[in-house]
């Protein structure tokens, strides 16, 4: 194979790699996780664009952004303080969910549904606090 039909061949294999993976996923990926909102016009023009040249990774691109939620704008913020969430937290370390959803719904102004199927929840423990350099306060 000559060396021109390999760049050719290249740069299509990395063309159809991005268009397989979500625009909005690549771009955004903060935003995986949101479960609505309103469409960021940005992203579905690039997924759009993925449809006109090519139509099934661009299908699949729309696919992805749904599917993750990146393809939903922010709506405000999404942010709350450390010392505002420690409330939620009880003496025995664990956490309260009704009241952390209070503290969301009051801080957020959104009700996040914290018993959603789709939702992931990491654990830990003290080896990999201590990784980091952080002590458990509770």
């Amino acid at each position: 194979m000559r060396t021109s039909q390999r760049i050719v061949g290249g740069t299509l294999v990395a063309i159809l790699l991005a268009q397989v993976s979500g625009c909005g996923t690549l771009f955004y990926p903060e935003r995986r996780g949101q479960l609505n909102g309103q469409i960021d016009p940005a992203v579905a023009a690039l997924d759009a664009i993925g449809i006109l040249f090519f139509v099934i990774p661009g299908l699949i691109a729309f696919a992805i952004d749904f599917g993750t939620g990146a393809i939903y704008e922010p709506g405000g913020r999404y942010s709350v303080a450390p010392e505002r969430l420690q409330e939620a937290v009880g003496s025995d370390g664990r956490i309260d969910h009704a009241r952390l959803r209070a503290i969301l719904r009051e801080e957020l102004g959104h009700d996040l549904p914290l018993d959603h199927p789709r939702l992931i929840r990491h654990s830990g423990n003290l080896e990999q606090l201590a990784a980091f350099g952080l002590r458990p306060a509770a």
